[in-house]
């Protein structure tokens, strides 16, 4: 017997990395690809976060912190969150005691009360379904992440059985016949999502290292025996315009009430390509104090690398127009885990003469792991009540 051709053997792999978790995989992708338009999900289903820009200065953040306080009087003022764009409402996280903050949204003009809603929404569904599937993130990160090895495997795999595939950016599928346009629409799709599948690959094997001990190490920040309620009204204001001062180029993004370090404003600055925590000031509210600055320019390569991972996995960098770009390029992955299942169906059914559908015989094909599949995408489903429900 002759031994298998390498592309045969290279085939395989593609095909049971492409259809062994097919189901468990397009229920992450398409998860993913939707937390990228999370927030304005919940824009258009929560009429409380939704406000009209208008053609003058902001409130201060002081009068802003004043009314979201006021509008939960039992609770503690955890955090103030900046509109993600002009037509958002400020978010506040308020501290009930027990269970999950609840959330206040400001009108960041009016400084005014548009509503309040509990900690369960559809970013956070999403966000914890995709990043850990309701799961202990021990338990579920290293799961999700693993898959990133799926990606790794149908992309080295892909190249390597598409002759050429350099020239296929431009190669329409032909009609005709439909596993061919199947087949062909497949390595189209697969083309142009090579960046993004390798992105996707990086950042995923990027989680399951932080969670396996490779963490970035995140600055200490002193600590203070912060003993009064959060400051707001003009005594927020005047650490707001310290923080100014100490900072004129930090853009504040997030404003952190602590118990143990303080206020803490933190946002964009100088540095590119890193989440807001990476930029930053801690005030002392009883002194007025500055305490500890933050600067991305300043991070190592680990924690830079850890900065850079969130922001490059759901393409939130560079506002509406990447986030954009993401959401198509994770709905063409995610397309490319059905078609590529549903060509394994038709290929089988060509070779073998098997009759039934397509579904029937894919489905047949995953064999345990659809059944291993299906059980994480329910287990995921039943726990999300308990895991996102929280505060009401």
């Amino acid at each position: 017997m002759k031994p298998p051709k390498r592309r045969s053997l290279w085939w395989r792999v593609h095909s049971w990395a492409g259809l062994k978790l097919s189901i468990f995989l397009t229920f992450i992708l398409a998860t993913g690809t939707l937390a990228v338009f999370a927030h304005e999900i919940d824009w258009l289903v929560t009429p409380a976060m939704r406000v009209t820009p208008q053609d003058r200065p902001l409130a201060s953040w002081g009068a802003i912190a004043q009314a979201a306080a006021r509008a939960e009087p039992e609770g503690r003022l955890q955090t103030l969150h900046a509109p993600i764009d002009p037509w958002f409402a400020v978010e506040a996280w308020v501290d009930m005691g027990k269970g999950a903050p609840r959330r206040v949204y400001v009108d960041p003009w009016e400084a005014q009360v548009t509503g309040t809603h509990g900690w369960a929404n559809v970013h956070r569904f999403l966000r914890q379904v995709h990043r850990h599937l309701m799961l202990p993130t021990k338990i579920g990160i290293p799961i999700v992440s693993s898959l990133a090895f799926l990606l790794l495997a149908s992309l080295v795999t892909g190249i390597v059985t598409y002759k050429k595939w350099w020239r296929g950016f431009l190669r329409l599928p032909r009609g005709g016949d439909a596993r061919r346009f199947q087949g062909e629409l497949h390595r189209l799709a697969g083309v142009w999502s090579l960046w993004f599948v390798a992105l996707m690959t990086l950042t995923g094997i990027w989680y399951l290292v932080e969670t396996l001990g490779g963490r970035a190490p995140v600055p200490e920040l002193p600590r203070l025996a912060v003993t009064s309620a959060p400051v707001t009204g003009p005594a927020l204001d005047r650490l707001v315009a310290t923080v100014r001062a100490a900072k004129p180029t930090l853009s504040i993004r997030e404003i952190r009430f602590t118990p143990d370090n303080g206020v803490i404003f933190l946002g964009q600055d100088r540095a590119w390509l890193v989440r807001e925590r990476a930029n930053g000031v801690a005030v002392d509210p009883a002194t007025g104090r500055v305490t500890a600055m933050l600067d991305g320019r300043d991070l190592s390569v680990h924690q830079r690398i850890s900065e850079m991972a969130d922001p490059l996995h759901f393409g939130t960098f560079g506002g509406l127009t990447t986030k954009i770009i993401w959401f198509l390029a994770g709905a063409l992955l995610t397309g490319l885990s059905v078609t590529g299942m549903l060509i394994y169906a038709r290929r089988i059914q060509r070779a073998d003469r098997v009759e039934g559908g397509g579904v029937r015989i894919a489905w047949a094909g995953m064999g345990l792991w659809a059944y291993v599949s299906i059980a994480a995408v329910i287990l995921a489903l039943a726990l999300t009540p308990g895991a996102i429900g929280g505060a009401s």
